[in-house]
């Protein structure tokens, strides 16, 4: 008896046919009314692989172009590739879908930060989408910033405070504005770290601290520590939620909550979910807030020296360019100087409130008093 492909189970044909390229897979799903029918059905979805292949490794193949308007492929995909493709793919070479506005609400909600929505005033999401991927691109190409004047940054300050500042877009530079931050915290004797927090597909979001084994706790910044590390989870939890783990928080006696904090908040880890809204980039930070394996998350680089995150920490948004990635010979990448020092690397854009608490939920009832601007909020 012969077994055709078509007479196995329709899973383990979408299984097979997900291990294709898409060339081959465009092919396929026009040989037969049921490969039709597998390669269309949303719950079984073969495309999905193969696009976040092309999506992890430009440049893509050339059917990606027009992809988004085949009819055998899902819905779903097309929002995928709205949200995590390139945006010059999108602007100049791919064929745009025909989606409904929740949609288009949808994909903007999954590629941009949330403050971001501050663009779509009375225009449809689909023009919205379009206007802002068009605007990020321009900064991305040049250093015009004549659509954001100021640009607005977060210090999340070690006593359980947090400030949202601003300054000026055309000279921002995120050492100058820190190296201020700890000659007024007299912390100029250490050096200034920067960590990658969060990569997505526009932009990607660093923090500047300093670090050191303190003598006293009460130089430790605990926020900066759930921040980088939120609290509960391992580099053994790769997409699970804390909270089905059931383990305990041991790391308080060297970053002690704040009198704010309730027992329950001490002693039961926060309820994670991978971050979907928006979507972190495919490979390097896929998992977050949960580690991604890699070599790309170096969230918690630190934990292993026994150092502590001390002082103030610093959030920006930088906007990704051409020359981003390119390393520099005598720089440890994704590190330090290599996320702010050579070519590429000078763009910046707002990170404001709504986005902190989109990218760190957990820190919503750990930080006691959001400022705006300067000072304490006494």
């Amino acid at each position: 008896m012969t077994l055709t492909l078509e007479a196995l189970p329709v899973e383990l044909v979408a299984e097979i046919l997900s291990n294709l390229d898409l060339k081959t897979l465009v092919t396929i799903s026009y040989l037969s009314r049921s490969l039709h029918a597998i390669c269309s059905d949303s719950s079984l979805n073969p495309w999905r692989r193969p696009i976040l292949r092309n999506l992890l490794s430009p440049p893509y193949e050339e059917c990606m172009k027009h992809l988004s308007v085949r009819s055998t492929v899902p819905r779903i995909n097309r929002i995928e590739i709205l949200s995590l493709a390139d945006s010059s793919f999108l602007l100049f070479d791919s064929t745009l879908p025909n989606l409904r506005s929740t949609d288009w609400e949808e994909c903007f909600s999954r590629r941009f930060l949330p403050g971001w929505k501050k663009w779509r005033k009375d225009s449809s999401w689909k023009e919205t989408f379009m206007k802002v991927m068009h605007r990020v691109w321009h900064r991305s190409q040049t250093s015009c910033t004549v659509d954001e004047s100021w640009t607005k940054y977060i210090v999340i300050n070690r006593n359980g405070s947090a400030n949202q500042l601003d300054a000026s877009s055309r000279i921002f530079n995120p050492i100058a504005l820190f190296n201020e931050l700890k000659l007024q915290q007299n912390l100029m004797h250490l050096e200034t770290r920067a960590r990658l927090v969060l990569c997505l597909a526009d932009v990607r979001i660093l923090a500047f601290g300093t670090l050191n084994h303190p003598r006293s706790t009460l130089m430790v910044n605990p926020n900066a520590h759930a921040l980088l590390h939120p609290p509960g989870i391992e580099k053994t939890h790769f997409g699970r939620p804390a909270s089905r783990l059931h383990l305990p928080i041991a790391d308080h006696g060297v970053y002690p909550m704040t009198e704010g904090h309730s027992n329950t908040a001490m002693y039961h880890p926060f309820d994670y979910d991978v971050l979907t809204h928006p979507a972190p980039a495919p490979g390097s930070h896929s998992a977050y807030p949960f580690y991604t394996p890699g070599g790309k998350d170096k969230r918690w680089l630190d934990d292993e020296d026994g150092l502590c995150w001390v002082g103030s920490l610093m959030l920006v948004a930088q906007i990704l360019t051409p020359k981003t990635y390119e390393t520099t010979p005598e720089l440890v990448p994704l590190q330090d100087l290599d996320l702010v020092v050579g070519p590429g690397r000078l763009q910046y854009t707002s990170f404001t409130w709504s986005d902190l608490d989109a990218i760190a939920p957990w820190l919503e009832e750990r930080i006691t008093t959001k400022i705006d601007g300067p000072g304490l909020g006494i």
